[in-house]
């Protein structure tokens, strides 16, 4: 039995290759998954551009599931051979964050994000996971591999976005960009009840997915000013919410212009940009418009995970709709080269684990 695996790693920036690496090993609190299925996400494109600051060699991926290889002396609610769920934030569950019950910032800001971040990601054959009794998450048999991994990262993001929204039944809300997060966000805003989903790209397949995720209005921002665009649908009012999920300077202004006084802008796009947030100070209400601002980045453990393959589970909606294209992990290097490049009408590639 070998003692070695394959591994995307950063090679350099700007460069991704596959090495061998060592299988790891758990620790007491740890356990080691043999992956099945995993994603690439636009984050890790932005990484691997020096959007946040890895050493070389660094395994990419924080969007897997698979199969309990190995568990440590102390983790007893998981057994090897189970089907498991992995969120991108892993926390310990025990700082003064994560008591607090903000576990996307276990022990500092972003902290929960280790896989890549602070250590090896889980873009290889086999990977780690902290403090395995919370982190991780049985696959109920009634959803596929395919459908798993999105709860692992797209899901809880986009949920978390629309989330933050606060939004009350029949309330309208704006979602700017339907990339894989914000179709997860255009999900969780019908799930929760907005009576209008305003949804704002330029892809007409991401327009055919929005619709049929809960979209009633789409906008195409080559048409025209989107801040334009959404009032004239609004008949000037604006919407009661706005979700960015792009990450550029430009989409969080749109955003908070379309708003109607006492709304609240979501942002769950990646700002690697270090161009400082635009404020309008006419559409802030001159700072007296009560307007809510507030990002996040998605929550970890596997009471959230649980619920989210539960929706899946009962029917609720199917997330594998996003996938566009499929890869053996032999040919990981192509399909990272396809997201970094969006080409070929490409929404998000399932790799697959023999």
């Amino acid at each position: 039995m070998t003692d070695t695996m394959k591994a995307l790693v950063m090679a350099e920036i700007g460069k991704v290759a596959v090495v061998d690496k060592p299988i790891p090993a758990p620790g007491p609190n740890d356990a080691v998954v043999r992956t099945t299925a995993a994603m690439v996400c636009t984050s890790d494109v932005h990484t691997v551009g020096g959007g946040i600051p890895i050493p070389p060699n660094r395994t990419l991926g924080h969007e897997s599931v698979g199969i309990v290889h190995a568990v440590g002396s102390e983790v007893d609610c998981f057994t090897v051979g189970q089907r498991v769920a992995v969120g991108a934030i892993t926390p310990c569950f025990e700082c003064s964050a994560c008591q607090a019950g903000s576990t996307s910032h276990c022990q500092g800001m972003l902290g929960g994000y280790r896989a890549t971040g602070a250590r090896d990601g889980n873009m290889a054959e086999y990977f780690l996971v902290n403090n395995a009794n919370g982190n991780l998450t049985p696959i109920p048999d009634e959803v596929t591999d395919e459908q798993a991994v999105y709860v692992t990262d797209m899901l809880t993001t986009g949920f978390m976005g629309a989330e933050n929204c606060e939004l009350q039944l029949g309330e309208s809300v704006a979602i700017i960009g339907q990339g894989p997060v914000g179709l997860s966000a255009t999900i969780g805003c019908r799930l929760l009840g907005a009576g209008r989903i305003i949804v704002v790209d330029s892809v007409p397949a991401r327009f055919d997915l929005a619709r049929q995720f809960g979209a009633d209005d789409i906008v195409d921002f080559t048409h025209g000013d989107v801040a334009e665009q959404v009032l004239a649908l609004t008949a000037g009012e604006g919407v009661d919410a706005a979700i960015e999920a792009v990450g550029t300077t430009r989409t969080f202004d749109t955003a908070l212009r379309i708003l109607k006084p006492r709304g609240r802008l979501s942002n769950i796009g990646y700002h690697e940009s270090s161009a400082p947030l635009p404020i309008d100070i006419q559409a802030f209400g001159l700072g007296h418009a009560d307007i809510k601002i507030r990002g996040g980045l998605c929550p970890g453990g596997n009471e959230r995970l649980g619920r989210l393959l539960g929706l899946i589970a009962r029917g609720r909606f199917d997330p594998s709709l996003m996938t566009t294209h499929k890869y053996a992990f032999a040919d990981i290097e192509e399909a990272f080269a396809r997201m970094h490049d969006k080409s070929d009408g490409i929404i998000k590639p399932l790799i697959t684990f023999g």
